[in-house]
């Protein structure tokens, strides 16, 4: 049985407390391809048909059969391209949820594990029990939707996110690193995605971590295929791309919410990185 998902399924978070389903088709990913936007839910996805060019923050990932996303609050989100028949089973928990139901603190080195690496292939036997999961809160959901008691969800919630984090240790015991640089890029990105409306200086990140700025961008380069200045710009953008597409808020007050002195130096940078001016992204 396939479960209605509605057109107007919002773009930054989700109105009730939690949302579940199957089968969304491209009509629905369509949705989220013209601009990046800021995803304040937390979200759960599982692909077990078709191909999606996705970038979650500043990393791409190309999501086919059996890979399970995790979306977090505060992640800023774009679909590239949807190919092929596409097949999704998904689970969603609002923001004003997770905050009452406190649920981000005792997970916290989960949440930034996932933070991390935002889309892992799935074994076939693990995937056919997400599904199986998954398919049971579409059907509850769509027979008693937000009539089930909160703390009902919450250990719904709770059992994922457990669940996807000791999936997280398997696969990232899979694959081998350099400890140590590795560390410092997911580090530096951590940072990063703290303090970019903040700051944009590499050296105030080098600061944090102890380190000279030169062994930061040696390192991040090598970790990452991308400068230290890419990674911060690449936020910022992002975010500023988000609220000119998907907020009313004006030219200055955005400029300000990045902690630009003011709307030229903002102009400026944004048609450096975005090759067009807020303005005209804004109207284009």
């Amino acid at each position: 049985m396939k479960t209605e998902i509605p057109k107007d399924l919002p773009k930054l978070d989700i109105p009730d407390n939690w949302v579940a389903g199957t089968h969304i088709g491209k009509d629905i990913l369509n949705m989220y391809t013209n601009f990046p936007c800021r995803i304040k839910a937390g979200i759960f996805v599982l692909c077990l048909q078709g191909e999606i060019d996705v970038t979650i923050d500043t990393a791409h990932y190309h999501v086919t059969k059996n890979h399970f996303s995790i979306i977090l609050p505060g992640c800023i989100m774009q679909i590239l391209k949807v190919e092929g028949e596409v097949e999704i089973y998904f689970t969603g928990f609002s923001s004003q949820f997770i905050k009452d139901m406190n649920i981000i603190k005792p997970t916290l080195e989960i949440f930034y594990v996932a933070k991390t690496r935002s889309v892992i292939p799935l074994k076939e036997n693990i995937a056919s029990i997400f599904k199986d999961y998954l398919a049971v809160l579409a059907k509850g959901f769509a027979s008693y939707g937000q009539q089930v008691n909160k703390e009902v969800v919450k250990h719904l919630l709770l059992t994922l996110i457990y669940t996807v984090g000791d999936i997280y240790k398997e696969v990232s015991t899979e694959k081998a690193f350099n400890g140590k640089s590795e560390k410092i890029a997911s580090d530096f990105i951590r940072l990063v995605m703290q303090y970019y409306s903040k700051e944009r200086n590499v050296s105030f990140h080098a600061n944090k971590l102890g380190i000279t700025q030169a062994h930061l961008s040696t390192t991040v380069r090598q970790v990452t295929g991308k400068t230290c200045v890419e990674i911060i710009s690449s936020m910022v953008i992002m975010d500023a791309k988000a609220q000119l597409k998907s907020t009313d808020a004006s030219i200055q007050s955005i400029a300000f919410s990045l902690n630009f002195t003011n709307m030229s130096f903002f102009g400026k940078y944004f048609k450096r990185h975005a090759g067009m001016g807020p303005q005209e992204y804004r109207n284009t």
